[in-house]
């Protein structure tokens, strides 16, 4: 069976998130590597007798949507906050789309900031919709529920409290949102986007 393998990201000193809020939190992204690897090894094995094990098998299946959208949405996250902070560029394809699609930048920015708020733990997420072409925003509760369908992943932010509660207070949420934006490599999220487009 072809195994999922770790990324590795260039994520040297960020602003008001700590060294020690990364490598906490990138060992739960290793785990998310680990788990789908062991899950999907588990519904090969138990595949032998499907129909014997399809109580088993229907958990495991559904579990290995949460552990590889987990693996995903944190290799997306990480990968925006590796290189270097910068600012999406004015003529960016990523920032013309975006005014398109909600009349400027800053509007867009304070939706998605605002979406970032929602209560509980999740993800809010800037997807690209090939087929419409266009771009959406999205809340993701958990990780395995409301991803969208046939659209890809541009930028992530997961608003799970291990992201920011090393750092900041359950409480810190606003300021951990704020934060992430100040530490953004916007283009990671334009290269995502031209990439789909």
């Amino acid at each position: 069976m072809k195994k999922f393998e770790e990324m590795k990201f260039n994520i040297g000193p960020l602003k008001g998130i700590s060294a020690k809020n990364i490598e906490e939190h990138l060992k739960l992204y290793i785990g998310y590597v680990n788990h789908a690897n062991l899950v999907l090894s588990k519904i090969e094995e138990l595949s032998v007798d499907a129909e014997k094990n399809m109580d088993i098998l229907s958990g495991l299946q559904k579990r290995f949507g949460f552990e590889y959208n987990g693996m995903r949405n944190h290799e997306v996250y990480f990968n925006s906050l590796s290189g270097k902070a910068n600012t999406l560029k004015e003529n960016s394809e990523l920032k013309k789309a975006i005014s398109l699609e909600w009349g400027s930048f800053d509007k867009w920015l304070t939706l998605f900031k605002t979406i970032a708020t929602t209560r509980g733990i999740g993800w809010v997420m800037l997807y690209f919709d090939r087929k419409e072409n266009r771009l959406l925003n999205a809340w993701v509760d958990e990780q395995h529920l409301g991803q969208l369908q046939d659209c890809t992943l541009v930028l992530a932010l997961d608003m799970w409290e291990h992201a920011f509660v090393f750092d900041f207070q359950p409480s810190g949420k606003k300021q951990y949102i704020e934060i992430f934006f100040e530490n953004l490599n916007w283009e990671v999220a334009e290269k995502n986007f031209i990439e789909v487009k």
